[in-house]
């Protein structure tokens, strides 16, 4: 890969791998969502994350990382937006469990599902946005393994985004197979589909605070 101006392919390589299977909540997010509608729209939700990783990585790579930096009330601004958003989706959550739970109390089946993604696409993508160190991040990983003697850095760029893409497909497909099998599992384990989804609503609103109070160092 020298050629293309990247250096230590492989130790990037490991690091990417390190860093898409460590739990967040895109990926939790799309667990969730293949496990309650499905590998057609747990599929949404992924492709969703690959392009709101993309744009990131295309923002990070613009200079946009720079402006966050340069003008603190703006990543203010979009943190908080995001946090807020990641704790909607973590009440709603919330919401459902207690729904189930009702649900079991009675011995009642719903008339109709609770819908906690209606839209798995843009949820996902709303989501996969909704943090703006991501684009301060990708800047500060790729940066770390682009020769800076290269004459075409963003082919260097893209490379990297590409592999990271490829990386983070594999991973999002484990998930959503999985998510499926979990799903067949806890049909007849009420009760512990409600703790289940309570405690995945609550990782939500953690993955918020811990947003909100992130900075820019």
């Amino acid at each position: 890969m020298s050629g293309f101006g990247i250096t230590d392919f492989w130790t990037y390589l490991i690091g990417v791998i390190i860093i898409v299977v460590l739990p967040g909540p895109n990926s939790l997010l799309v667990l969730t969502t293949a496990a309650q509608y499905g590998v057609k729209e747990g599929y949404r939700a992924a492709c969703a994350i690959f392009l709101g990783d993309a744009i990131l990585m295309l923002l990070a790579v613009v200079g946009v990382a720079s402006l966050l930096k340069a003008e603190p009330v703006l990543f203010t601004a979009i943190k908080v937006l995001g946090a807020l958003y990641l704790c909607y989706l973590g009440f709603g959550l919330l919401r459902k469990a207690w729904f189930l739970l009702r649900m079991e109390e009675s011995r009642l089946k719903p008339s109709s599902p609770v819908n906690l993604t209606p839209h798995s696409f843009r949820r996902a993508l709303l989501l996969s946005l909704s943090n703006p160190k991501a684009i301060l991040f990708f800047i500060s990983f790729f940066i770390q393994f682009v020769d800076p003697t290269y004459a075409h850095p963003g082919l260097s760029f893209l490379i990297l985004g590409v592999v990271l893409e490829l990386v983070s497909a594999i991973y999002l497909s484990v998930l959503i197979f999985v998510g499926v099998q979990l799903a067949i599992w806890f049909q007849r384990r009420r009760i512990l589909t409600v703790g289940a989804t309570s405690s995945v609503g609550a990782l939500f609103i953690g993955f918020g605070v811990k947003l909100v109070t992130t900075t820019l160092s």
